[in-house]
């Protein structure tokens, strides 16, 4: 069983930048994928970004101009480098892992570990 510790939320302003942390333990990681997922406050829980530990990544559309996903293979990291944040950017974000295929990777029903999140708050 995968084991997912986020870091790096925190409170920020408007414009400022943002790197979350999704720290992997637990298993190997030839077929893994790991995404992020964000869920703002009264809001579904929508995709934010995913990749393939093999390789192959996609952000959702109206963040890819703001938002990278990368991993560090030496520390099993994966991180969320957010950009140019705005208030409508404020939620709770979950990294999550499981075995989806490239196009699936959006769906967080493919996903079978979560970790226990790290907020994110932006001000204007």
């Amino acid at each position: 069983q995968v084991q997912l510790t986020e870091s790096g939320g925190g409170s920020v302003q408007a414009g400022d930048s943002l790197r979350l942390a999704c720290a992997i333990s637990g298993r190997t990681f030839g077929r893994l994928a790991v995404g992020w997922f964000r869920q703002p406050p009264g809001k579904e829980r929508e995709f934010v970004a995913a990749l393939r530990w093999s390789g192959g990544s996609t952000t959702a559309d109206s963040m890819r101009d703001r938002f990278a996903i990368s991993k560090d293979n030496t520390k099993n990291t994966v991180y969320l480098q957010m950009n140019s944040l705005t208030p409508e950017d404020t939620a709770a974000y979950y990294c999550a892992a499981g075995s989806p295929i490239l196009s699936a990777l959006p769906l967080a029903g493919q996903y079978n570990s979560w970790g226990p999140g790290t907020q994110v708050t932006v001000s204007s």
